[in-house]
């Protein structure tokens, strides 16, 4: 009953662990559909690293905040306005797909560190994100 009670106040509070510049991208939290307290949790985890009343987590990086602020820097000034949005919301996507429940979810721990690569190895900051965004999608649409 705590964990619910935990993960329904960190549901409530989605927003302030997205990092500021992502907020306006990302849809609104009242408007995610988490299928339970604890995909809310993983999610956060996603965002941030934090493992707070998670079971079998380890803390720490990558983070998706911390994603957005290598691919912004590595992205330069002149892609920022353009890459901003795309990298937030490939966040969101990404993070709700692997914040579900192990035995259902499309998207793995492992598919992450293949992600994070493409997105490292990639010359073209906003191509990458694209790739990325491809490629999960695929992933997902692959649960139909």
């Amino acid at each position: 009953m705590a964990l619910a009670i935990t993960a329904l106040a960190g549901v409530a509070e989605a927003e302030e662990f997205v990092r500021h510049d992502c907020r306006p991208s990302v849809q609104a939290t009242d408007g995610l559909k988490f299928e339970n307290p604890v995909h809310a949790l993983w999610y956060r985890r996603f965002w941030t690293g934090a493992c707070s009343d998670l079971s079998l987590c380890i803390p720490g990086a990558p983070n998706w905040n911390e994603v957005v602020g290598r691919l912004l820097v590595k992205g330069g000034p002149s892609e920022r306005v353009a890459l901003l949005p795309k990298a937030c919301r490939l966040g969101q996507l990404v993070g709700m797909e692997w914040a579900r429940d192990r035995r259902i979810k499309r998207i793995k721990t492992d598919d992450l560190r293949t992600f994070y690569s493409t997105l490292e190895a990639s010359g073209d900051t906003l191509r990458g994100v694209e790739q990325v965004e491809l490629q999960a999608r695929a992933m997902i649409a692959s649960r139909r």
